[in-house]
């Protein structure tokens, strides 16, 4: 067994007093830290894959923990890091993070001060655990060495376990662990608290901050010194990235003085990330690359060393005409500007992708029919959306076609065409039996469930996209399974304790406004910001002025080819009552408006008389009411007695809902806006 990091009475800290400080030390989530109980718990873990004591379980961040650790292959008895770099690959490293060393120098000093006879070492590691700089009580430094917590050395969470430093990158969250609650057994006489650092540039973690001493070190407050040293690194990289930025900018506008006006440029950093760039390059970018769009802190090309290959701009994809420069000072190499010329390339996923692929990305746009700027917008979004990993929220009202969004977002992140699309309707099955159809189960995990058990649709999206679809309606009680197996990119089947691994993309769609949702306690406010953090709103039909024709045009000879009947056409005065319509039922109310008619028309010129009658009652949005089209003669009053029915539809909503407009709008599914604006009109005519 490793020896406790502290042995020394001189250095030894008194023992904590009870009362308000153990309260103190309760985990964020209301469970209490009970030594034995804890370690009761890691052995039942171990055995039977549970973590159940008799002295209450363990939080739920080193559980998640443990599973992963136990899912990476950890070896539970380990006595801490068995992976370290060599000397040389620690030089590496300290060069590469030569602005994170820096940016820590001053903390460190401070830190050293206080820490210099606390029993308590702090070290900085990079963004995978290996650890680059280390201080603190000497004699715990000294002591770490047997656990090799030292320079060099991996503590990421699949070397070593649930860790101060490795779980904290993982959740990208400040983390506690204190003594039993590490997964390997060598390590249990140890406490850590470990803090991420991040790229002031893109957000990213770079690294972590760790406090770590004996087991009885743990306080409160010490968790606030954690994210405070993070803190203050993370302002001194950003006022590095200053000076950084200013310099590179001013070098790369001396180097293009006399030539290279009419191009973009893009200036990256040593490590070929792109901290600038001018509007003319971000525009040549997306064109060249439909979808992708360039982003500060994104790393374009690994410079490696000092040496200029004269080719490095072909190693980006997707950008013709262009060329790279070094920016030198002093003589030494600081950055590169790229300039970028015209192009004309088509887009990335089309390009790299398999034949399949390309099959499938052409029929999902399509699918999607409009040419209104509003539509086209959003379709952009979405196959720009579909170049990452994070989930996507689409949403928009009933019927304008999310779904086939959906299948977008997945045909543009095709590479062989073979990635699976699942779709499911959180709203069509009962809250007992939606967990098994998404989760899966196990074997007689409950009455009704098979005997051989069954996948849920996350395993079988696995390598794909799943497109839950009305997920405002998934049960608050289910909700924590969904944001864990997106935290974790596990899941597990309800009856198993074993979590299976998965990798899916997925797109959620809701005709609600699932902000106010979760601000009322209707929808878990940590699953919105999860699955909201890409959202992608369809514009209603209403609103995409020029694309209804095109839509009954579409439907119309889709409708004939399926039922082998001729197109029907439509007389001028019922077109421009249809471009007129609000269409509340969005593409939907289109589709069944055309099939209806081309069914039941007793000819195929359908005038305003061949409308089917609830059509007519309903009709909300009619501009120019007193009139029709130019060379109609039965138009007017046409129109006119739809205005009228509008008119009393109006009045009978206004009623049902007590005079409350916000509700009245809501019912007849138009803005109060709108609403307000009809009002007006029939108060001026009467």
């Amino acid at each position: 067994m490793t020896k406790p990091p502290l042995q020394r009475h001189s250095t030894a800290l008194p023992s904590r007093p009870n009362g308000d400080e153990d309260a103190a030390d309760h985990a964020a989530d209301g469970t209490s830290y009970d030594a034995s109980a804890t370690m009761k718990a890691w052995e039942n873990f171990l055995d039977q894959g549970r973590p159940v004591a008799p002295g209450g379980l363990v939080r739920s961040v080193i559980e998640r923990s443990w599973q992963r650790s136990a899912v990476s292959g950890v070896d539970p008895r380990g006595r801490g890091s068995d992976l370290i770099v060599s000397a040389d690959e620690v030089d590496g490293l300290r060069r590469h993070h030569g602005g994170l060393l820096q940016a820590a120098g001053k903390t460190f000093e401070r830190l050293a001060d206080i820490l210099g006879e606390t029993a308590t070492m702090v070290v900085i590691t990079d963004q995978r655990g290996v650890i680059i700089e280390t201080a603190g009580d000497p004699h715990i430094v000294d002591a770490a060495h047997d656990i090799r917590l030292e320079i060099g050395a991996n503590w990421g969470e699949t070397v070593t376990g649930t860790n101060g430093i490795g779980t904290a990158l993982v959740t990208g969250k400040p983390v506690y662990v204190r003594a039993a609650e590490h997964f390997c057994e060598g390590v249990k006489s140890w406490t850590c608290i470990g803090a991420p650092i991040r790229n002031p540039l893109d957000g990213s973690v770079i690294g972590v901050v760790d406090f770590s001493g004996p087991q009885d070190m743990f306080r409160r407050h010490n968790i606030a010194l954690g994210m405070m040293a993070a803190s203050h690194i993370e302002l001194a990289l950003a006022d590095q990235l200053r000076v950084e930025r200013m310099r590179l900018l001013e070098l790369c506008l001396s180097r293009l003085q006399g030539g290279g006006r009419g191009d973009g440029f893009v200036i990256l950093d040593r490590q070929g990330r792109v901290i600038h760039h001018s509007d003319t390059a971000a525009a040549r970018w997306r064109h060249a690359n439909p979808g992708a769009e360039l982003r500060l802190g994104e790393q374009l090309v690994d410079f490696k060393g000092d040496n200029w290959p004269d080719n490095i701009a072909s190693d980006i994809p997707g950008i013709d005409a262009q060329r790279m420069e070094p920016l030198m000072q002093d003589g030494a190499f600081s950055g590169a500007v790229l300039l970028l010329g015209p192009t004309g390339h088509p887009s990335p996923a089309v390009r790299a992708g398999t034949g399949a692929a390309r099959v499938a990305l052409k029929a999902a746009r399509e699918a999607i029919v409009g040419e209104s700027a509003v539509l086209v917008e959003a379709i952009e979004r979405a196959e720009r959306a579909a170049q990452g990993r994070s989930a996507i929220l689409l949403e928009g009202e009933t019927g304008v076609g999310k779904e086939l969004f959906a299948r977008l977002i997945h045909a543009a992140g095709l590479t062989t065409g073979k990635e699976p699309f699942v779709t499911f309707n959180c709203g069509a099955v009962s809250k007992e039996l939606l967990g098994g159809e998404l989760f899966g189960h196990a074997p007689g995990a409950f009455t009704g469930a098979t005997r051989e058990g069954r996948a849920g649709r996350f395993e079988i999206a696995d390598s794909g996209v799943l497109s839950l679809d009305e997920i405002g309606e998934m049960p608050l009680e289910l909700q924590p399974y969904l944001l864990r197996i997106l935290e974790e990119n596990a899941v597990y089947r309800i009856g198993e304790a074993r979590p299976r691994p998965i990798n899916v993309r997925l797109v959620a769609s809701t005709n609600r406004n699932l902000k106010v949702e979760a601000a009322e306690g209707r929808f878990r406010k940590d699953l919105y910001f999860r699955i909201g953090a890409v959202k992608i709103t369809i514009p209603p039909l209403r609103n995409r002025h020029g694309d209804i024709s095109l839509l009954i045009h579409h439907f119309n000879h889709q409708v004939a080819e399926a039922h082998g009947t001729e197109p029907l056409r439509f007389q001028p005065a019922v077109l421009d009552l249809l471009e007129r319509y609000e269409w509340p039922g969005n593409i939907r109310e289109v589709r069944n408006l055309v099939e209806s008619m081309s069914l039941m028309a007793t000819g195929r010129t359908v005038g305003i008389d061949d409308l089917p009658e609830d059509f007519v009652e309903e009709v909300q949005h009619l501009r120019d009411a007193g009139g029709g089209p130019a060379g109609t003669s039965d138009g007017g009053d046409e129109i006119a007695r739809i205005d009228e029915a509008e008119r009393r539809l109006i009045e009978r909503t206004l009623v049902a809902s007590g005079g409350n407009t916000s509700i009245a709008a809501d019912r007849l599914g138009i803005s109060r806006s709108t609403l307000y604006r009809k009002l007006q009109q029939y108060r001026a005519k009467h």
